[in-house]
């Protein structure tokens, strides 16, 4: 089972860093397979986009009660998509030429 997180894939031409949200991954010898649930190269983050979400999900919270627990997991599962989402671009964006790639 693959948890929400982040994912960096080293290639020759440098690294390149991915917020994903569920999934699995598959091991073999000379491969690794990634089948997420869904994933976002770090350069592509709309961090507005983010921040809105985030502001969404935090006022969401504090207006239900947890007694209603699928609702409130689903805001708490929103709030955490969009705190991995910044925490992402703010340590792992660069500006390079690129989209999603970091320079060795």
């Amino acid at each position: 089972k693959l948890n929400p997180g982040l994912i960096k894939a080293t290639l020759s031409e440098g690294e390149e860093y991915f917020t994903v949200m569920g999934g699995f991954v598959e091991i073999l010898a000379d491969s690794v397979t990634v089948f997420a649930d869904a994933a976002e190269n770090v350069e592509e983050i709309d961090v507005e986009r983010a921040e809105a979400a985030r502001r969404r999900a935090e006022k969401r919270l504090a207006e239900m009660l947890p007694s209603d627990s699928d609702a409130y997991l689903a805001v708490q599962a929103a709030l955490r998509r969009a705190d991995l989402r910044l925490e992402a671009a703010k340590r792992y964006r660069r500006g390079s030429a690129r989209p999603g790639r970091i320079s060795k």
